[in-house]
């Protein structure tokens, strides 16, 4: 039999709403190859193996949707497309990755190609699973079927050996512990999640954002951005914190900073046994001795404290209990009993094989990834013993408890215990006093006290102290008693009830005018009075200041925007390849558009036809919020297809189109529904019934007087989603009028200058219907002149040979000079093969031989346009460097004119 390989043909990761749904997710593309005859149930004994393996595997429930439904899968045959897919999840899941969805399709038009999906925690280790899975399955198979999958192997097969699966999950785990967020920050996220406030993580560590543009917060771990930097100064000057709360009659411990041990040896003597040592700035218990009753203990304490910091506190030592009270804008929602790490006896074990018996707990990780800690055997825990005459070799007798530890620290190998229920009000008011006098909107208040019950007035005791930045997994998950959800007091605490966590976010999508109609929408908003930032092909913006050049109409940089403290509003462009690529940044807009889907782009990245290109486009409209808009193109068909899956409430728009095809807007607004038109030279809103004059398309400079119909179409749009917010026609009327088809509000797109008696028009005209209406405002401009009309056209080299010779046919139409050009980036074609092409495509629609220049570059068709040109001609630039091109334009019309140029040239010879 043929060798088969199970081959990876591509991978993606969509860190938002995609192509294939709403959820961030991996997506592994496979050729099976062969093993496409080979389901399940042709592989005998595959099924138990992969079982036995990943025994979780039991608890998928698939298209069953109850435990044993994958299993049950793979007995009936599957694919192992689907197979692989269950793999990755389950894989991540063992790691510690919540992760349980997936899904897996064949590829349409491709035999025995399938996309794998699933959800992931992080990219890293989501990657990692899908490797792992795929080798999985790989090396399951019959040694005849086993083959390449395209990826380096990085250990030999599997065979079936259990320890390779834990050699990889142990892989896994340590790359999700590496990337993932501690429990307090990832309790946090989900709370915020569970609100639907969107987040953003910043950095490896536990920096995140809450929130989008203007209205975002910040947290790491339990600081806020509320919290102040005073007051967190002062809680970490630990003496300081303590005179300030016994200044307004809090109970605090008598105590002294000190720097010498001569001066401690004084404290201890003034201060009385028993004594706590700890140095002024520490904090998980690092330094802290308990417990100290002589001159000696002090002076060991004294140096273990030393190396944390150079200042140290010399305190007396309260009796009583460990609790930890957690604070949160002023009221106490959590009170655990800390325990410090212990074991107790059995009369055969050591304290280090105790201590191993304790970490096996499954409850136990390495630092704070778990919901306890495990106990390190280090020098401060061995000194501790010591202090009772113990080392880890001591056995200690049956049901004897020997503490391991003189503070009480999660992070050290202790344990908590919920006594929220059972706080003294007292002692309770005491705590919110403390957080407020130190000034810390969310406090973790280190309170001693015999009887947490009781008033601390009648058992004595005290705050030790106040500590910004607590831990929260004592109280989201105490070793005993009811855990608290101590996340949602805190995230309510930032978005307070009322206030919004989200900026209005406008998406645009279309194969032509997109960029201009962002353009349009954000200056309705600018004076809509909101500080708006777009993005677009030639950068991101805020307001009037570029923050980033070069295209800019994918997710990264709307994920710039979505993260900018300054920006009210956000208008995104947002184009096909950045939705194929990384699916949409936003989990869902306010308002989407969808202006039209003509041919560009096809043939690549598997769109073939204009249908599965409207699929890539209809990604926007099936991601708008429930309570947004989706506005659609009432004239191209293909838009007003996407109506059936859109989200949001629809709202149609067109330029003028011809009375029979704008049956959806007539239907549409009987029912009282929302349109923006083009009828008798002025734009119109039909809003529940009512029909309003917006502007009169000759008041808008950016349509040319109504020739530039295109511009009718984006202004329409943008009015459209506009209206769809809520803003008023006089402000989208006062937006659209101030809008110039110059470089300055429009580069690139419609940009008109003239010099020397030549009109230049520069536009990113780079497809057919883009051309097309292109051509008939040219028509317009040379009315009945007899001005020449020259060209520079250049197409991207990744089209299909048939666009570049119906581009270079329609350019041969519609100039009378033509300059071909080809880009820096020739994607893959060989020089001079684009030229050519245009070349045979304008020849064929008579233009003739003499008028067609061939270009490497831009700037050299860019200059010859230019000196082709004299006094009533019109120059089209359709560039892609536009600022350079520009510049060129610039520095071309400040020289001599060009018939000056021309005698002086003469003249000299």
């Amino acid at each position: 039999m043929t060798r088969a390989p199970l081959r990876v043909v591509e991978r993606s990761v969509y860190s938002g709403p995609n192509l294939y749904g709403r959820r961030p997710m991996i997506r592994i593309r496979v050729d099976l190859g062969d093993l496409d005859d080979y389901p399940t149930g042709r592989l005998p004994g595959f099924a138990d193996a992969l079982h036995a393996l990943l025994p979780g595997l039991a608890a998928h429930g698939c298209s069953y949707g109850e435990a044993g439904g994958f299993v049950r899968r793979m007995a009936e045959g599957t694919w192992l497309g689907h197979v692989i897919e269950h793999a990755a999840i389950e894989l991540q899941a063992r790691a510690g990755a919540a992760v349980t969805r997936g899904k897996t399709r064949m590829v349409r038009g491709l035999p025995g190609h399938y996309d794998i999906l699933y959800c992931y925690a992080d990219a890293a280790s989501g990657l990692a699973a899908g490797r792992a899975a795929i080798e999985l399955v790989d090396a399951l198979l019959p040694p005849d079927l086993r083959g390449a999958t395209g990826l380096d192997r990085v250990a030999p097969p599997l065979a079936g050996e259990a320890t390779e699966i834990a050699v990889r999950v142990d892989a896994l785990q340590t790359l999700v512990r590496r990337n993932g967020l501690g429990p307090s920050t990832a309790a946090l996220v989900a709370e915020a999640r569970r609100r639907h406030i969107p987040v953003f993580r910043l950095d490896k560590a536990s920096l995140i954002q809450l929130g989008t543009g203007s209205r975002q917060r910040r947290i790491r771990a339990s600081v806020t951005g509320a919290t102040s930097l005073v007051a967190a100064d002062l809680a970490a000057n630990k003496q300081a914190a303590k005179d300030l709360m016994d200044s307004i009659g809090i109970p605090v411990p008598r105590g002294q900073t000190v720097t010498g041990l001569d001066e401690a040896m004084r404290a201890g003597k003034k201060i009385g046994w028993p004594l706590v040592v700890k140095p002024l700035d520490g904090n998980q218990g690092r330094g802290v001795t308990t417990g100290i009753v002589d001159d000696t203990s002090l002076a060991a304490a004294f140096e273990r404290a030393k190396r944390i910091s150079r200042q140290i506190i010399v305190e007396a030592q309260v009796q009583g209990a460990d609790h930890r009270i957690l604070v949160v804008d002023g009221r106490v929602v959590a009170v655990a009993e800390r325990i410090a790490a212990h074991v107790t006896g059995d009369g055969h074990r050591s304290i280090a094989a105790l201590i191993e018996r304790v970490n096996a707990d499954p409850r136990r990780g390495f630092g704070h990834e778990a919901v306890l800690t495990r106990i390190r055997i280090d020098a401060a825990l061995e000194a501790f013993l010591a202090d009772s005459g113990r080392t880890i070799d001591s056995v200690p007798a049956p049901g004897e408890t020997v503490m391991l530890r003189g503070a009480a620290n999660l992070s050290t190998g202790g344990s908590a215990i919920d006594r929220t229920d059972s706080i003294h009000p007292d002692n309770a008011a005491i705590a919110v006093d403390a957080a407020a006098a130190i000034g810390l909107d969310v406090a973790g208040i280190d309170f001693i006290t015999p009887d947490i019950t009781k008033s601390v007035h009648e058992t004595g005791g005290g705050i030790v102290e106040v500590n910004a930045a607590p831990g929260l997994r004592m109280h989201l998950a105490p070793s005993e008693g009811t855990p608290r959800d101590v996340a949602r007091p805190i995230i309510a605490s930032l978005f307070p009830k009322g206030r919004k966590s989200r900026i209005p976010v406008f998406a645009v999508t279309g194969t032509n005018g997109k960029t201009t109609t962002v353009r349009m929408l954000a200056r309705i908003l600018e004076h809509h009075g909101l500080t708006t930032g777009f993005t677009c092909t030639s950068g991101v913006y805020v307001g009037e200041t570029r923050c980033a050049t070069g295209d800019a109409s994918g997710p990264k940089s709307a994920g710039m925007l979505l993260r900018h403290p300054r920006v009210e509003a956000a208008v995104l462009e947002t184009a096909r390849g950045g939705m194929l690529r990384e699916g949409v940044a936003f989990d869902a807009c306010d308002v989407g558009a969808v202006l039209n889907v003509t041919a560009d782009h096809l043939g690549l990245k598997g769109v073939e036809t204009l249908e599965d290109l409207a699929r890539v486009k209809a990604i926007v409209a099936r991601n708008v919020k429930k309570s947004g808009a989706c506005v659609l193109n009432a004239a191209d068909p293909l838009t007003t297809g996407m109506a059936r899956r859109a989200r949001g409430r629809i709202i149609w728009f067109t330029g003028g189109a011809a009375a029979d095809t704008v049956a959806p807007i007539d239907a549409h607004r009987d029912g009282g529904g929302m349109a923006v038109s083009c009828e008798r030279g002025t734009l119109m809103l039909h809003r529940e019934g009512e029909i309003m004059p917006i502007i009169p398309v000759a008041a808008i400079p950016a349509t040319l007087d109504g020739r530039a119909r295109f511009n009718v179409e984006n202004a329409a749009a943008a009015a459209a989603m506009a209206a769809a917010y809520g803003i008023a026609p006089g402000t989208i009327a006062a937006g659209l009028a101030s809008f110039r088809p110059s470089f300055e509000d429009s580069p690139g797109r419609l940009s008109l200058t003239e010099a020397h008696g030549v009109r230049i028009v520069l536009d990113y005209a780079h497809n057919r219907a883009a051309l097309s209406a292109l051509a008939d405002l040219l028509a317009a401009m040379r009315g009945d002149s007899d001005a020449r009309v020259i060209g520079m056209i250049g197409i991207p080299g990744d089209r299909r040979d048939c666009d570049l010779v119906d581009i270079g046919a329609l350019s041969g139409r519609m100039f009378d000079v033509l300059m071909l050009r080809e880009n820096v980036d020739l994607r893959g074609r060989p020089p001079g093969e684009a030229n050519a092409l245009m070349r045979q495509g304008a020849l064929a629609a008579g233009l003739d031989a003499a008028a067609i220049g061939l270009h490497d570059g831009e700037y050299d068709a860019a200059s010859a346009s230019l000196a082709a040109a004299r006094p009533g001609d019109i120059v089209v630039l359709t560039p892609t460097d536009v600022d350079g091109i520009w510049r060129l334009v610039e520095a071309w019309a400040a020289g001599p004119a060009p018939v000056e140029a021309r005698v002086r040239q003469a003249a000299h010879g």
